[in-house]
C-alpha cells in the first residue's frame, strides 16, 4: 500500500507532505537543507527528492520504497550519502529514532543518470 497524502495535497514535497518529519532548516538560490525526525514504526508520505546529500546524525533502519521495489538501508550516525532524484515512502524499521540533514540542489543535474537508485549510495 502507498502511503498518500491524500487527495487535497497538491504537492510532493516532503516538507509539505510530512510536516511531522521533515522541516526547512535553510534554504537559497541554490540548496534547500532539510531536518528530518522519526521514530520507530513512522511511515512517511510519498514524496519527492530532488538530487541531494543526507547526513545521518542518529543510526536508523529503514525501508525506502516505491510501487514496485523496496530496499532496505542500515546507516550510523556520521554518515554522509548521496541520494539520486527519486520518489519514494519510508518507513522507520528499527528501534531507534532516524535524524538526519538533507541538502537538497536545485541545480539540474548535468547529465541524466542511466537508472536511479533507489535510497542512498556512498557515490
Amino acid at each position: 500500500m502507498i502511503p498518500d497524502g491524500g487527495a487535497d495535497m497538491d504537492s510532493d514535497d516532503p516538507v509539505v507532505c510530512n510536516p511531522t518529519h521533515y522541516r526547512t532548516v535553510f534554504e537559497n538560490d541554490r540548496v534547500r537543507v532539510l531536518e528530518y525526525r522519526d521514530g520507530p514504526g513512522d511511515i512517511s508520505v510519498e514524496h519527492h527528492h530532488p538530487d541531494s546529500v543526507m547526513i545521518t546524525l542518529s543510526s536508523f533502519d529503514r525501508r525506502i520504497s516505491v510501487v514496485d521495489r523496496s530496499v532496505d538501508v542500515t546507516l550510523g550516525a556520521g554518515e554522509v550519502r548521496w541520494l539520486d532524484e527519486q520518489r519514494h515512502w519510508g518507513e522507520n524499521t528499527g528501534d531507534t529514532d532516524t535524524h538526519t540533514i538533507f541538502v537538497e540542489l536545485k541545480e539540474a543535474a548535468p547529465q541524466a543518470a542511466q537508472e536511479t537508485r533507489l535510497g542512498p549510495s556512498v557515490t
